[in-house]
Order: C-alpha cells, then sequence, then structure tokens
C-alpha cells in the first residue's frame, strides 16, 4: 500500500483525524498544541496521527491534501484546515457546527 493509500484509508475509516506533530497528549509544536486544545474543549473524539515518526507520511501528507502545512485536520473524509482554520471557525462557532452537520457528537458545553 502506497503511502497516499495508506493515508485515503485513514481519512476514510475514521470520522475525525488529525494528522499533526507528536500526539494528542504529547503534542511537539504549538500549532498541533491549539487544535488538540480545541477539540478536547469540543469534546470530538478523533484520531491523531504523528507525523513525526515518518518522513514519507509528513511530505505525503502536504500532497494528499495540497496543503503545505501541519496539523491538519480530516473530518468525514473531508480536508477542513490548519491551525488557523480550525481556531477561526472554532472562535465563530462555525466547527462545532460543521460537526453537528456531519452527525459528529460534541459537548454540549463547546
Amino acid at each position: 500500500m502506497s503511502i497516499q493509500q495508506w493515508i485515503k484509508n485513514e481519512v476514510d475509516t475514521n470520522d475525525v483525524v488529525l494528522f499533526m506533530k507528536g500526539t494528542p497528549t504529547f503534542p511537539q509544536c504549538g500549532f498541533s498544541g491549539q487544535v488538540v486544545q480545541i477539540l478536547d474543549y469540543v469534546g470530538v473524539p478523533y484520531k491523531g496521527i504523528n507525523v513525526l515518526e515518518d518522513d514519507e507520511l509528513r511530505q505525503g501528507i502536504k500532497e494528499f491534501s495540497q496543503w503545505p502545512t501541519i496539523p491538519q485536520l480530516y473530518v468525514k473524509g473531508e480536508f477542513v484546515g490548519g491551525c488557523d482554520i480550525v481556531r477561526e471557525m472554532f472562535q465563530n462557532q462555525e466547527l462545532q457546527s460543521h460537526f453537528a452537520e456531519k452527525g459528529i457528537p460534541t459537548r454540549q458545553s463547546a
């Protein structure tokens, strides 16, 4: 399986996937950490994939999305964006609405 096929499989088989530097419990860059905080606050279950473990994955995800930076958030197979987009969507309540539209449960307080 090529790295592109592997990425597509992860995006297609998990409702919410965050390609990030580090892990959800130990983010290794501030931008990844911010997205983890937002997802945790909203209370969405997600899969975090550490791109630092594999250079092929780190480059492959950028090619897959045609997006040059990490982290990258995918919801129901669709690329949402990186840290700035996720943060802006969260602040405008758009992220919570997006999860609701996709049928993904969030914590009520968010």
